[in-house]
């Protein structure tokens, strides 16, 4: 699959509030297993108790994975804070939610790190 744009919301311990980001997500060959910025997360089918569908293979930490909403209001609508951009999909999340300029009050330009996939394969793949 190529790389797909998405929001991204911590919801362990911070509800509809948490650090949240946009960024090119990529996912595993059965789609189940998304990876960004230096994280795997496993999709949980919207089980999670924090109100998450996915969780840090990691820290087990839940978060929201969605796509974009059209209208640019990807938060919550109970939550708040900045959203954190990779500077590197800028224009087309603009181009996405047909806007001209970011709003410096709702988001933070990143720079987002590659992940090591083979890390997490591993990790999954642990004899126990």
């Amino acid at each position: 699959m190529k790389p797909t744009l998405k929001y991204i919301e911590l919801k362990s311990g911070f509800g509809d509030s948490g650090p949240a980001w946009i960024g090119h997500v990529e996912f595993s060959k059965s789609g189940r297993t998304v990876y960004f910025n230096g994280k795997a997360f496993k999709n949980m089918n919207a089980m999670g108790v924090d109100g998450g569908n996915h969780y840090d293979i990691e820290t087990r930490d839940e978060y929201w994975i969605s796509g974009i909403k059209k209208n640019g209001t990807d938060r919550h609508w109970a939550g708040g804070g900045k959203i954190m951009i990779d500077r590197n999909v800028v224009g087309q999340y603009l181009e996405m939610v047909h806007f001209t300029t970011l709003d410096k009050n709702r988001f933070e330009l990143v720079y987002v790190m590659p992940t090591d996939k083979q890390k997490f394969i591993a990790i999954e793949n642990r004899k126990i």
